[in-house]
């Protein structure tokens, strides 16, 4: 029976799915008998803990790793560097800085997931463990900085000043370096309380980390949508804009459903080559983008730079 918190059905049918690097290494460390079939040995290993259908790591039986998914990773970071860039110039809108920092965080997690989910490194390895812990870490500030730049849209907080960029920044890092002690703890056992090691180790469970990366983004989308919905519908008094911001948060939901529906099939019907996790980041990105395009909806009426009297 799957109980809340347990990774093991996720990491078995949902491949390149990056959490699982966490486990993979508690389990080669505690209980390495667990690990069978292709997770046997950890130089050839996918991503997952026994997955039925994982991309070998780079090298081995011909791999490539998981090239789709790093090339959409790359367009990915080209297209948030041109956001970045498109909401630096709008000087007078409400919200830049908040705005700016959402996708600054993204632009982070895009080249870390390219090393936690594309099959490069070893599993087990330290160094994927640590990337993988500072992939959680801005997974989990992400969708605080989301959350804040709804708050600072209802104008409660002046935008751009200490007493929004404080308050961004100080919990942005707590979420940060909190979720990156917890997913380091899952994985080298340091303490039974907070990570928590697995009992059994085959159970592979952690409520904290599944608390923290499944349920927190989904809370926080509810949250921002709920937010600008009463921004957009309430005291703007306008629809065309919330479209956007509902088509953003389709287009989110689609991503986690190629993540754990479709993973598995793509994988399976590539033979191996590629899975969902590709499918996942172009969705992601577009809803970013998207995001982008309703937050200058509600801005450039009145803020526009090229506006004039």
């Amino acid at each position: 029976m799957v109980g809340f918190g347990d990774f093991q059905s996720i990491c078995s049918w949902t491949p390149s799915y990056p959490w699982c690097n966490l486990f993979y290494r508690q389990l080669l460390d505690r209980a390495s008998d667990v690990l069978q079939g292709v997770s046997a040995d950890p130089a050839s290993a996918p991503v997952g803990v026994n997955p039925q259908c994982g991309i070998p790591r780079l090298g081995n039986d011909g791999s490539i790793s998981n090239v789709a998914n790093i090339a959409a990773c790359g367009a990915s970071i080209l297209f948030i560097l041109v956001l970045i860039m498109l909401c630096h110039r709008r000087k007078a809108a409400v919200g830049r800085f908040e705005l700016r920092a959402f996708l600054i965080i993204y632009l982070l997690t895009l080249p870390v997931q390219i090393i936690t989910n594309s099959s490069l490194l070893q599993q087990g390895s330290t160094v994927l463990v640590v990337f993988t812990a500072i992939h959680a870490g801005l997974i989990v500030a992400l969708f605080w900085i989301l959350i804040a730049n709804a708050v600072v849209a209802t104008q409660w907080i002046e935008d751009g000043t200490m007493a929004s960029i404080a308050p961004l920044t100080i919990f942005s890092l707590i979420f940060f370096g909190g979720t990156m002690y917890i997913a380091l703890d899952v994985a080298l056992g340091v303490t039974d309380t907070i990570g928590g090691l697995s009992t059994p180790p085959e159970r592979i469970k952690s409520i904290p980390l599944f608390v923290l990366t499944s349920i927190w983004p989904l809370v926080s989308v509810v949250i921002y949508l709920a937010l600008m919905a009463y921004i957009v519908l309430h005291i703007l008094n306008e629809t065309r804009p919330m479209w956007f911001y509902v088509i953003s948060g389709v287009l989110f939901v689609l991503a986690q459903l190629a993540w754990f529906l479709l993973g598995r099939v793509i994988c399976k019907g590539s033979h191996q080559k590629v899975d969902g996790s590709f499918i996942a980041t172009v969705l992601e990105t577009a809803a970013v983008g998207v995001l982008f395009l309703a937050w200058k909806s509600i801005t450039e009426e009145s803020w526009d730079d090229d506006f004039r009297y």
